[in-house]
């Protein structure tokens, strides 16, 4: 990673401002080429794909949730914490907006686009700043959207931050990031990856869960 990144990318203008440096340099440091090159797409993605379905987000707020959506698989958080990954990093995004002086409504934006951008179904009916975190991952992570995006503006993404293996090492940094906290995966995606590559895991069923409660019927 150069210590200059471009401000334009696929015809998307990077906010050169004080809090966007301040989250780039804050994640730099957190997380390795991987992931930020991932959050980094993950904003472009988010950008393109708003601009193809008409929403105009705050891209301060966007660049911030999407940098920090990811921060929850890194070390700081990968052995000490017990919830949901995308919590901790809707916790951390919140946390650093408050203290760079954003409003408390503009936060929970992000903190939104965050915790919710692996829950499908939910997120893009709400406001742009949250629909777009997770329009960015599932255009990176899971094709969603891809065939949606000109060739030539894939292309400018990736060449800015490529993705050399990408779909086998980020789905060990899911499976390393939840591996000690297991139970915060019951009804998330991230049950598909702790069953897929970690032996030791036991899927819970909602079925049993409901079955087995305390209720006497």
């Amino acid at each position: 990673m150069t210590a200059t990144l471009p401000n334009r990318i696929a015809g998307i203008d990077i906010p050169d401002t004080p809090l966007v440096r301040a989250t780039t340099a804050l994640v730099r440091e957190a997380e390795d080429d991987l992931l930020f090159d991932h959050s980094r797409r993950v904003f472009l993605f988010g950008a393109l794909q708003g601009r193809r379905r008409g929403l105009t987000p705050d891209l301060e707020l966007l660049y911030v949730g999407a940098m920090f959506h990811d921060l929850g698989l890194t070390e700081r958080f990968r052995t000490t914490s017990t919830l949901r990954f995308e919590v901790d990093g809707a916790n951390a995004a919140r946390d650093f907006l408050l203290e760079h002086g954003v409003s408390a409504a503009d936060a929970r934006k992000v903190w939104l686009g965050i915790a919710l951008h692996t829950t499908p179904g939910v997120p893009e009916f709400l406001d742009p700043e949250v629909a777009l975190v997770t329009a960015g991952v599932e255009t990176d992570v899971l094709g969603i959207g891809r065939d949606d995006l000109p060739v030539e503006l894939l292309d400018a993404v990736t060449a800015a931050h490529p993705r050399p293996a990408f779909k086998d090492r980020i789905l060990h940094a899911f499976t390393e990031g939840v591996r000690h906290r297991p139970d915060s995966t019951f009804g998330t995606v991230n049950a598909d990856v702790l069953e897929r590559y970690d032996e030791s895991f036991v899927r819970e069923s909602f079925v049993d869960v409901i079955l087995g409660n305390g209720w006497p019927e």
